[in-house]
């Protein structure tokens, strides 16, 4: 298999750290750029920042440098916070690299949205509908991947919630198309850095919502189901954060006029066997965080009372399959590599 020289921007994050477990034995990849924030004045080992890849890694991490990017890399992992990918991935493209951003700045293809639920102006508008840019929900949008340039990493939040309703809006099983999510992540869903309302003090033996019906990832999924069934959604959403540090559970409720054997179908021919590798369905028994922490897996468990309520939960990793498990997976499919290289 042939090696492809990969850079990682933003390698001290939380999502950076994950891409780095997971690149260092790709078969495919071989790491040969790390860059960070401003605040790496210079050249620091990957082994200071984590000493879990002492012997393993040996590259430093270096300030981010746009000519040494270029002239070190032949595909870009772009871990940063909003509003800093747009600045870069633009010209990493023109010059010929593949680009999987991680962040939120090429996920809506609207502008207008980006002030309302992200807090800035995008400051390159028109690559949100360029034809060389996908939105990066593996399972469902595998052929548009496979021929970007740039791909859009979906958000955690928005990768458990439509991996989950997809199939059901497919089939057009939803009434009203209107369904609610009561979804619980890990602490690292916010990212490394020192808040407040994320220190052990605060969230120890804890449980807090946030951004009820205001989260990012909100026009996210509802631009996902139209894009990729046609439908238009109607969500409730309230996201709440947990004394854990990885891991996510979304639980949602919706009405049905289907019998579970028509709802279990839908789910079959949108992951059928040997096509989905990452997404399991169950019947009757609902996922744990357990079952899917470290893994790039979503594990979805279906329950039908009967008479037209069905409880739905998607778990996943939100570092792994919500993040940089989804990212490495999204590559191998713009690299032509077997899509589960580096993740089994």
């Amino acid at each position: 298999m042939a090696s492809t020289r990969v850079a990682v921007v933003g390698a001290t994050g939380y999502t950076g750290e994950e891409l780095l477990r997971l690149l260092l034995h790709h078969p495919a990849i071989q790491l040969t750029y790390l860059a960070a924030s401003a605040k790496w004045e210079r050249p620091t080992p990957v082994s200071d920042v984590f000493p879990r890849f002492t012997g393993q890694l040996d590259l430093p991490i270096e300030p981010v440098d746009p000519a040494r990017l270029l002239k070190a890399s032949d595909a870009v992992f772009l871990a940063l916070p909003h509003g800093e990918a747009m600045k870069l991935a633009p010209a990493l493209v023109d010059a010929g690299k593949l680009v999987v951003d991680l962040s939120g700045d090429f996920r809506l293809r609207a502008p207008g949205l980006y002030p309302q639920w992200y807090h800035l102006e995008h400051a390159a508008p028109s690559w949100l509908t360029d034809a060389r840019v996908a939105y990066g929900l593996s399972e469902w949008c595998r052929d548009a991947i496979a021929k970007a340039r740039l791909v859009a990493n979906p958000g955690c939040y928005a990768t458990s919630i439509l991996l989950a309703i997809l199939p059901l809006f497919q089939a057009g099983l939803i009434e009203q198309d209107a369904f609610i999510v009561d979804a619980k992540s890990g602490l690292s869903g916010a990212g490394r850095k020192a808040e407040t309302p994320l220190l052990f003090g605060e969230m120890s033996q804890n449980l807090r919502a946030y951004k009820v019906n205001q989260h990012q990832h909100m026009p996210e999924v509802l631009q996902g189901i139209e894009q990729l069934t046609g439908r238009h959604g109607r969500m409730t959403f309230v996201p709440q954060v947990i004394p854990v540090h990885r891991g996510m559970l979304s639980m949602i409720y919706l009405r049905t006029g289907s019998a579970l054997k028509d709802v279990m179908a839908a789910y079959a021919r949108a992951y059928p066997a040997g096509r989905a590798p990452f997404v399991r369905v169950r019947e009757g028994s609902l996922p744990q965080l357990r079952d899917v922490v470290e893994t790039n897996r979503c594990d979805i468990g279906i329950m039908h009372d009967g008479s037209g309520q069905l409880i739905i939960a998607s778990a996943l990793d939100n570092l792994t399959k919500g993040a940089s498990g989804q990212a490495v997976q999204n590559l191998n499919l713009m690299l032509g590599v077997p899509e589960t290289a580096g993740l089994l």
